[in-house]
C-alpha cells in the first residue's frame, strides 16, 4: 500500500459581525473543538462597534457530534493527528487567504484562539503570511511544536487569558511565548464549560473579553 497526496480547492466557510469596509480593528477569533463558528462568534458581541469587525473562520473538518439520530449535532475540528502536516499547511493557508480578503489596509489585526483554536492562531502566526498585530491566548496551550525562537512568533505582543482547557494550567504556565503578559482574568472555571462534544465559552465571559483587548502589549 502507498499514500499518496494532491491539492484540491475547496470551499471554506466563515461569520462576521460588522462589516470589514472601513473596520480599523479587525478581530480573527478561531473556535475550540467540537464548536461552529456561528455559535462561536455569538460569544463576541459585546465587542461590535461601528470601526471594528470580528471574523469567525470555521475549521474544515465538520462531523457529528453525537450518534443520537434525533438530534446529530455537527462541530468542527481544526485538524488531527492523523496527517497532521497537511491540515496544519490547509488552514494556514486558509487563514492568511480570510486575512487578504477581509482585513483593511491599515486596520490593526487581533487573533484570539480558544481551547483547540489557541493552538491555530498560534501556528497561523509562526507559519503564515498574515500580518498579526496581537495575539489572544484563551483556554489553550502553545503547540509544544512551535519554534518560540522564530523570529515571527517572537514579534507578536500576546495575552494569555484563563486556564488550559486540560487543566495543565495557562499557556504562559506551560510554554512561554517571549512576548506573553497574562491578563487578569476570573477563575478559569468560570470561563468555559466542558461537555462531552468539547468546549464551550461561556455566555457571560464577553465583557472579560472587552476588558482584555485594552490590555498593554509587551
Amino acid at each position: 500500500m502507498q499514500e499518496h497526496f494532491f491539492s484540491t480547492p475547496r470551499t471554506a466557510r466563515y461569520f462576521t459581525l460588522g462589516s470589514p469596509q472601513g473596520a480599523t480593528d479587525v478581530w480573527f477569533v478561531c473556535h475550540g473543538y467540537g464548536q461552529l463558528a456561528s455559535r462561536f462568534l455569538e460569544r463576541f458581541r459585546a465587542l461590535e462597534s461601528e470601526r471594528r469587525c470580528i471574523v469567525a473562520p470555521e475549521g474544515l473538518s465538520r462531523f457529528y457530534l453525537t450518534e443520537n439520530p434525533s438530534e446529530r449535532r455537527v462541530g468542527a475540528s481544526w485538524m488531527t493527528r492523523e496527517d497532521r502536516v497537511h491540515e496544519i499547511d490547509d488552514y494556514v493557508r486558509f487563514l492568511d487567504a480570510l486575512h487578504a480578503q477581509v482585513v483593511p489596509g491599515n486596520a490593526r489585526v487581533t487573533a484570539l484562539g480558544f481551547s483547540q483554536g489557541t493552538a491555530t492562531v498560534c501556528r497561523w502566526a509562526a507559519f503564515g503570511a498574515a500580518r498579526i498585530d496581537r495575539l489572544m491566548i484563551w483556554g489553550g496551550e502553545v503547540p509544544p511544536d512551535l519554534d518560540l525562537g522564530d523570529a515571527r512568533v517572537r514579534a507578536r505582543p500576546c495575552v494569555a487569558k484563563g486556564g488550559s482547557t486540560s487543566g495543565r494550567g495557562s499557556s504562559c504556565q506551560t510554554r512561554r511565548l517571549p512576548s506573553c503578559q497574562t491578563s487578569p482574568t476570573p477563575h478559569p472555571s468560570a470561563a468555559y464549560e466542558t461537555h462531552v462534544t468539547g468546549t464551550e465559552l461561556k455566555p457571560t465571559i464577553a465583557p472579560d473579553v472587552r476588558r482584555a483587548r485594552s490590555f498593554p502589549p509587551a
